[in-house]
């Protein structure tokens, strides 16, 4: 059966260099792009009517092997290291030449325009060219869609050029290895090759934003979900996976800004996106309801499994990778805002699994210790699935998003510090992690106490409550917090062997002095007091 062109100026993409101009396929719709995938074998609708596919070699982003091109614009700016990866211009020059021959090469392209930002104050147009259909689902989710009115003038400021088929060669190309995504700034441009991870088209986004929006634009950019209360105030949850930061923002009595990523400006938080990319892994209609119900016609399910005999997903499966994902568009959660601003915020939490159980459910911190908190990015997990490993694994990724932030982060913490005091926003930490001893001795933190938690400091209970403070990390914790046990909040009070819990603490305490002190050269006075004590 062959496929239906969008018939489509052609001058749009030749000036890109693409060849293959009768064979575009410009905009397509969802309905389209899902029939044409599954035309041509590259997946399959689940019993709720969404599209499975597998990204084959790649189930998840490639830090390692993602590069700037280090020039005249970012050679002092980008603050360079294992994340932000410098490559000669001339190999962008290369790889892209490359990459548009061998997409000329093939019978079709998909094309899409859209943006991101959804503050138009900030709106940054972005052009997509995709080997797959699926790919340009993809982006048709998670990106925010113009109007049929605002497409007839559309001018890309930006690239995202994706060709998974296409492979570098490291030897010549500059690259790690076969797989790649390199960033220009200068040519306003993301090429993608080697890898059908979906994921990185919207962390390249991602990247650039956090470079632009902070030195151009006085906006600060960040890695959180963000919600809005029935009287306008806004609250941000940052954390990194595992935490609960889309859980513990999917609030029934509260709007939901976006889960991932937004920006901070001198009167509102915005959505970057138009989507939201879930993950699934042990997905469940009683704990995560909204996910639940978006896995539709239109969503993208990315490398799942079913279960025997039926297009029915098997949640619990990890045969392919743990990092299975769902996109859909931002419309298909029921209270998601409609455009996606809020105000400015009352309220921020950082989110921690503690697996050491040495953080308190919920405290408090000073500008300082926020700061600190903030460019540290602490969690701690159990450290794998190996018979007998038992003991936590600490992760630190500053600003809670460590592989997309290309400026210092002290940059950021003193954007976020500034707007802080000028807003007098309350900063929190929840520990949604361990209690009463580290994993294997201690339990789990109950989410609905962490919901409580939640509660009791957006709706001002905890405001005028007793506090005191923790003699290591030095951040107040309440005495008394509404629908949760007072005994769990000082979590010392907690441990059957008080000596037991300052090994831990101290030795949890040296973790975070270690890992700051790449940090230590690029922040102010104040965020390096705000150091636990040893």
């Amino acid at each position: 059966m062959s496929l239906p062109t969008l018939t489509v100026d052609a001058s749009k993409f030749l000036a890109l260099g693409l060849t293959n101009e009768h064979g575009v396929h410009y905009q397509l719709s969802p309905e389209t792009l899902v029939n044409q995938a599954l035309l041509k074998g590259q997946g399959v609708l689940n019993d709720t009517g969404a599209l499975c596919i597998n990204t084959g070699e790649f189930t998840g982003r490639s830090p390692q092997d993602k590069f700037i091109v280090k020039d005249e614009i970012t050679a002092d700016t980008v603050h360079w290291n294992n994340f932000n990866i410098p490559i000669d211009e001339k190999y962008f020059h290369q790889l892209k030449k490359k990459v548009l021959d061998y997409l000329g090469q093939q019978d079709e392209v998909w094309v899409r325009d859209a943006y991101a930002c959804a503050d138009n104050n900030y709106r940054l147009n972005i052009r997509v060219i995709n080997e797959n259909p699926w790919s340009n689902l993809f982006a048709y989710n998670m990106f925010l869609r113009p109007t049929e009115k605002e497409l007839e003038n559309f001018t890309p400021e930006w690239h995202i050029i994706q060709a998974p088929g296409f492979k570098a060669d490291p030897a010549i190309d500059g690259t790690r290895q076969h797989n790649f995504a390199v960033v220009s700034f200068t040519h306003k441009t993301i090429l993608i090759g080697g890898t059908g991870y979906t994921g990185e088209m919207k962390k390249g986004i991602f990247t650039i934003l956090n470079y632009i929006l902070p030195q151009q634009k006085n906006v600060l950019s960040m890695h959180c979900s963000a919600n809005m209360g029935t009287e306008g105030d806004v609250a941000v949850f940052f954390g990194l996976s595992g935490t609960g930061k889309t859980t513990l923002s999917a609030d029934p009595n509260r709007k939901l800004i976006g889960d991932d990523e937004h920006g901070w400006t001198s009167n509102s938080v915005f959505n970057f996106e138009g989507g939201c990319y879930a993950k699934t892994i042990d997905l469940s209609e009683e704990k995560e309801p909204e996910i639940f119900h978006a896995i539709k016609p239109g969503a993208l399910v990315e490398n799942v499994g079913f279960i025997n005999g039926t297009n029915q997903i098997d949640f619990s499966f990890k045969g392919i990778t743990e990092n299975t994902r769902v996109s859909y568009p931002l419309h298909f959660i029921s209270n998601a805002m409609e455009p996606s601003i809020g105000g400015l915020p009352k309220n921020i939490f950082f989110l921690t699994c503690d697996a050491y159980g040495v953080l308190p459910p919920i405290s408090k911190l000073s500008p300082g210790q926020a700061m600190y908190q903030f460019i540290s990015g602490y969690t701690a997990k159990v450290a794998g699935t190996e018979a007998g490993v038992t003991e936590p694994k600490s992760t630190f990724s500053a600003c809670f998003g460590a592989p997309f932030l290309p400026l210092h982060p002290g940059k950021y913490a003193e954007m976020l510090g500034a707007k802080m005091k000028e807003n007098e926003v309350n900063v929190w930490m929840i520990n949604t992690g361990w209690s009463g001893g580290a994993y294997g001795t201690g339990s789990r933190m109950k989410l609905s106490y962490t919901r409580a938690m939640i509660t009791a400091a957006l709706n001002g209970s905890l405001d005028n409550v007793a506090y005191e403070q923790h003699p290591v990390f030095g951040m107040m914790m309440p005495t008394t917090c509404p629908g949760a046990p007072a005994e769990i909040l000082n979590p010392k009070s907690t441990w059957k062997d008080a000596a037991a819990y300052d090994a831990i603490a101290k030795n949890l305490a040296q973790q975070f002095i270690k890992n700051f002190e790449k940090y230590a050269a690029g922040v102010s006075a104040e965020i390096l007091a705000a150091a636990p004590i040893v």
